[in-house]
């Protein structure tokens, strides 16, 4: 019990936002360095904290309006000439948003041979939901980008755009829009499954029955699988090693980076890299105990200390990775050393005590210790699942608002948009952009445009006349 009343982020898998105010980890070195060097701030009537704000170039303005004095402010002489290089200040503004509303009247007329009344059909173009491709993806955008409820999207389109929409027309469009972009996720998926190094983790999320679908309120999970350029989310109703299996492929022959979970011991070792992070956490967890775990925990950590400090340097240039790779040798076997003789030692088969659970934190790490090392070896390889933990930030600040998903549906949606956008932005690429052409490919039957970095092209799909 004492155990679990001082445990915090930096000793278990809490998050960071659990962690009582103000409340800091003061046995790492580390958080007290930055605290000695924390400086006062300055102050708002600081002339030089102020910064000049970014100028857009000239073809970027609406209006250019230039200012040439007449006179000397000195001795009232006239002035002539011009000044190359003027001082530039610039005024940003917004002009009041309006909806851009296209009437199509359909006339009806009746035939003077046979007297059948004849109404003209709706182009093909045109939207038959009365909403716009661009105004259909703003809605999927504030959901997700902007985790608005359904709620909030309908009083920021009023707000902004006076734009009148019912919460009812608010779902259909986001659904719509779902399956405006499942081909091109699907294919994402693909792409994933297929790349050298990916990031996974898995957090929990909940999808209702509303759709029937999930009669026992079985628990979902939203899983990530991360890469530089293309980030895939999944909502399942498991969190089990099938799952995994599915997500990466059976035949996964990349390397994962990942915790320790044990849905992912499927893979082989060497196919792995375990987080440090997580490592780092189980270890202070050993550190704060007493007695045997306590030593064992401390010596452990000072190598983990040790690695990180010649890490950050072969990030930093100022150690080659061949000069790496031989001080990583003898800290390793050192480290697995320290990890046998904490596994040797004896414990019952159900005791539950705080040496016991150090004993069998060694042994687990005995059987994956290979893939502690994949990172040192394997260049392009993280030692830490940092990747994916961002990844899922706005996920789950999205959870605790929205409180998950009531369907089947939903949780489609989320996982869909989240991909999308996501992506588009480890990519540099305009979500919003992206999801009007989606949106528009498929009301004209056409295919969505790739979320893949060697195919995403501006494709032109006509706009509507």
């Amino acid at each position: 019990i004492e155990e679990q009343l001082k445990q915090n982020s930096q000793n278990s898998s809490r998050p960071p936002s659990s962690d009582g105010f103000g409340q800091q980890d003061l046995s790492n070195p580390q958080t007290l360095k930055k605290k000695k060097k924390k400086k006062k701030k300055k102050s708002s009537s600081d002339a030089s904290s102020l910064k000049t704000p970014k100028l857009y170039p000239l073809e970027a303005c609406s209006e250019v309006h230039s200012h040439v004095p007449d006179i000397c402010q000195h001795c009232g002489e006239q002035l002539s000439g011009l000044d190359e290089q003027p001082l530039r200040h610039q005024i940003v503004d917004i002009p009041p948003l309006s909806a851009y509303v296209i009437e199509h009247q359909l006339h009806q007329l009746e035939c003077s041979c046979c007297g059948r009344k004849n109404r003209a059909p709706l182009p093909a173009e045109v939207p038959s939901t009365g909403y716009g491709d661009r105004l259909a993806a703003v809605v999927a955008w504030l959901s997700v980008e902007h985790r608005q409820s359904h709620r909030m999207v309908k009083s920021l389109l009023a707000t902004l755009f006076s734009v009148e929409l019912s919460r009812g027309s608010i779902n259909r469009i986001r659904h719509q829009v779902s399956e405006a972009v499942a081909s091109p996720v699907e294919q994402a998926q693909q792409y994933v499954q297929g790349q050298a190094f990916v990031h996974s983790d898995e957090t929990s999320f909940s999808q209702g029955n509303g759709d029937g679908l999930n009669p026992r309120h079985t628990k979902g999970w939203l899983w990530v699988l991360v890469t530089p350029l293309v980030i895939v989310f999944s909502v399942v109703l498991s969190r089990s090693q099938a799952t995994a299996k599915a997500l990466l492929g059976e035949d996964f022959k990349g390397i994962l980076i990942s915790d320790r979970y044990s849905a992912y011991n499927w893979l082989e070792v060497m196919h792995r890299q375990v987080c440090w992070a997580h490592l780092k956490r189980d270890l202070t967890a050993m550190a704060e105990r007493s007695g045997v775990s306590k030593q064992i925990g401390e010596a452990l950590l000072r190598r983990e200390r040790r690695l990180f400090r010649w890490w950050h340097r072969v990030r930093d240039g100022t150690m080659s990775r061949e000069q790496f790779v031989m001080a990583v040798e003898p800290l390793r076997i050192g480290l697995k050393t320290e990890l046998e003789a904490a596994a040797a030692i004896p414990i019952a088969n159900r005791e539950k005590s705080p040496l016991a659970k150090t004993v069998r934190t060694a042994r687990e790490l005995l059987k994956l210790e290979a893939a502690l090392w994949t990172f040192v070896y394997v260049p392009g390889v993280e030692p830490t699942n940092n990747a994916a933990e961002r990844a899922l930030r706005t996920a789950v600040i999205w959870r605790r608002t929205s409180f998950g998903s009531q369907s089947q549906a939903g949780s489609e949606f989320v996982s869909r948009i989240l991909t999308v956008v996501t992506s588009l932005k480890a990519q540099q690429k305009n979500p919003l952009d992206y999801l009007t052409q989606a949106i528009r490919a498929q009301r004209l039957g056409l295919s969505a445009p790739s979320l893949l970095p060697q195919t995403l092209i501006n494709t032109q799909i006509p706009m509507v006349a």
